[in-house]
């Protein structure tokens, strides 16, 4: 097992220079290890899916993308086995350096990519979100952390997990890196802060501790010349546990779908937590599974209906501040439920949603996400940009 200081993947060297010209050329880039890099086996975290794969043909769309607008591709990064996890520790590669909290996780399953840019080891990294891989570890890493639009970047060349709900993100250190990344990624201009009104989602800040609830609210009390109207209302009126229960369902039923033929064919090593969760797809009902998809449709109505272009939806991206790093499981557990509740309704809905490191407790990084309009994700940058000036 690698040193728990690292984010590479143990044995690989990944260096391919840019295009010599392109608006990117001055930064450095990395790619968790779902990305396909030409020449490179994609390796999702786990030996034995390494060991059953050949070296890509080709470039991932999003690297390809990247290099082609010249910036450095450097690396690639440590992912919890096969993207499922939250936490970033990895049974086999290690957990990577979290350089806000050392004692703590960095966050999962993009976790590698989260900590190299946090550590200040390359500008970007890419990264995947399906239930949360971006938004947690730009919470507990102090980072941007984007996930786009569901559908916005193709995910050719990319491992995946759950097809419904799995997207392409990336982390950076500052909102004006984040925004020439997103020109390159979406093919567009950066956009202007269109929002006129700003929704605070109550009954997410209610699920979070409320040191963190306070800290987001402290931080947006200074920013409110720039929020426009305020109102707060209840984003799930079900409930959330009802919303994040149906994620679940999905979430897993489609990454059983996707592993079970690896399984059956390598019986592969797995960590416990994977291996349950792997076995909890395998256990929900097509009636479990009809019932989710009636309340995923439920949630997008909600969302589209609460989120018209010019309105913006604050909320805590993650309950709490990173845990520990030796969190016994059922405390851990506790903590992946939470973590659930609070992002579910981005694989439900697939609306974008950009994770602003906005303040600290306890010395740890608070992440506030704000979400916005289906195609609206360079606004939300231009909002962060916005923000990120007037702090």
């Amino acid at each position: 097992m690698s040193s728990e200081n690292s984010y590479l993947v143990p044995g690989t060297s990944v260096q391919i220079p840019g295009a010599a010209e392109g608006p990117l050329r001055d930064l450095t880039f990395m790619a968790k290890d779902l990305f396909d890099v030409a020449g490179h086996v994609t390796g999702a975290g786990n030996p034995d899916w390494a060991r059953a794969h050949k070296p890509a043909g080709s470039h991932a769309w999003a690297v390809e993308r990247l290099l082609q607008a010249g910036a450095d591709l450097t690396g690639k990064t440590i992912t919890d086995e096969i993207s499922l996890g939250f936490f970033g520790q990895n049974a086999f590669y290690g957990t990577p350096l979290n350089p806000k909290m050392p004692d703590r996780v960095p966050g999962g399953s993009s976790s590698g990519s989260a900590s190299a840019v946090a550590q200040g080891r390359c500008d970007v990294a890419l990264g995947t979100d399906t239930g949360g891989s971006v938004r947690i570890p730009a919470s507990f890493c102090g980072l941007y952390g984007l996930r786009p639009t569901h559908g916005r970047v193709p995910v050719q060349g990319l491992v995946p997990q759950a097809p419904t709900s799995d997207t392409i993100g990336w982390f950076a250190r500052d909102a004006a890196t984040m925004e020439r990344v997103g020109a390159v990624m979406f093919a567009e201009s950066p956009a202007a802060a269109t929002h006129t009104e700003v929704i605070l989602a109550t009954d997410l800040f209610e699920a979070c501790d409320p040191a963190n609830a306070q800290a987001l609210r402290s931080a947006l009390d200074r920013l409110a010349t720039r929020t426009g109207n305020i109102r707060q209302e209840r984003l799930a009126p079900e409930g959330l546990a009802v919303w994040a229960q149906a994620q679940r369902n999905i979430q897993l039923a489609e990454a059983w779908e996707t592993f079970r033929g690896w399984v059956d064919a390598e019986n592969p090593r797995l960590a416990f937590m994977v291996a349950r969760a792997l076995q909890f797809g395998a256990s929900v009902t097509e009636a479990d599974l009809e019932a989710a998809r009636r309340v995923r449709e439920q949630v997008r109505a909600r969302m589209a209906a609460l989120l018209p272009r010019n309105v913006l939806l604050c909320l805590p991206t993650a309950p709490c501040v990173a845990p520990f790093k030796d969190e016994p499981v059922a405390e851990v557990d506790t903590v992946r439920d939470r973590i659930n509740t609070m992002c579910c309704f981005g694989g439900l809905a697939g609306h974008p949603q950009l994770s602003i490191p906005l303040a600290e407790v306890d010395g740890g990084p608070v992440g506030l996400s704000i979400v916005g309009a289906r195609g609206t994700d360079m606004s939300l940058v231009a909002t962060a940009k916005a923000w990120e000036d007037h702090q």
